[in-house]
């Protein structure tokens, strides 16, 4: 088999306890590649201690931050992955084999991974996720997408069907509530820009329900127990803040709107 060079691409901002873990299971690849997010902590010499090279960009676009790290590797191969995913032997194994193959009609231009999410600590999620993770770099165009960003890919897509990505995602409740805090306006203001409908009272009901019954009932939240209340309840609480600060985007243009009306009259 030849060498096709994989290039690793992490995503990290305040992670010091969780990125040297992430990085252990990238050593099967010949270049890590740690784009840095305006950490706070000592993820960044944490990453260079243990052999990454390490950029920093700030910004609340994932694109763009997914982008400048697509300028920096050399590999054949770009694999993303997040500072607080690892990769599991099978999936490592697979993605191992598959670009090793010399035959290139047999190979895609991207795959799908497929993602356990694991809620405060070691709770397993029912819901297994699809993610476009791992690109052949010329095929790779950029992304798009300033907060739930997706590839732009030449050519056709598949999917590793063996391992996992291991997300260990929302660790305790004051990181979650800083999180929505922070994204959720992110998330009003792209509604705002794309002329949301109006916010009403049922419309809030709506939404928060609509959260609550996926991560619940349609992800399987019930079979976690009390986790799986937590965990969709957050979800509800989260999608209500966004459309709390939508609705307060709202009305403070409607103000503007009637000042300007009552200036030009």
């Amino acid at each position: 088999m030849i060498d096709q060079k994989i290039s690793a691409i992490v995503a990290a901002k305040n992670e010091e306890n969780m990125i040297a873990d992430c990085l252990d299971s990238l050593s099967f690849c010949d270049e890590v590649i740690v784009i840095d997010n305006g950490s706070e902590d000592r993820t960044v010499d944490i990453a260079k201690r243990v052999g990454a090279k390490a950029y920093t960009l700030k910004t609340d676009d994932f694109s763009e931050l997914r982008n400048y790290g697509l300028a920096k590797p050399k590999g054949e191969w770009v694999l993303y992955v997040d500072a607080d995913e690892r990769v599991s032997e099978d999936l490592k194994q697979n993605i191992k084999d598959l670009t090793n193959i010399r035959d290139r009609v047999k190979q895609l231009n991207g795959y799908f991974l497929k993602r356990k999410n694991f809620y405060f600590g070691n709770y397993e999620w029912p819901y297994i996720e699809r993610l476009e993770r791992l690109f052949r770099r010329d095929k790779l165009k950029g992304w798009k997408g300033r907060l739930h960003e997706s590839p732009v890919v030449i050519g056709e897509i598949g999917e590793i069907g063996e391992g996992f990505l291991l997300h260990y995602t929302h660790r305790d409740l004051a990181s979650m509530l800083a999180k929505t805090i922070e994204w959720s306006k992110i998330e009003a203001e792209l509604r705002f820009a794309a002329s949301h409908p109006k916010v009403t009272w049922w419309r809030l009901f709506r939404v928060m329900l609509t959260a609550f019954l996926d991560y619940y009932i349609k992800q399987g939240g019930w079979k976690v127990g009390t986790v799986g209340i937590i965990e969709s309840v957050y979800q509800a609480f989260s999608i209500f803040v966004t459309y709390a600060r939508l609705w307060e985007m709202q009305q403070e243009n409607l103000k503007t709107q009637i000042s300007n009306v009552k200036s030009t009259t």
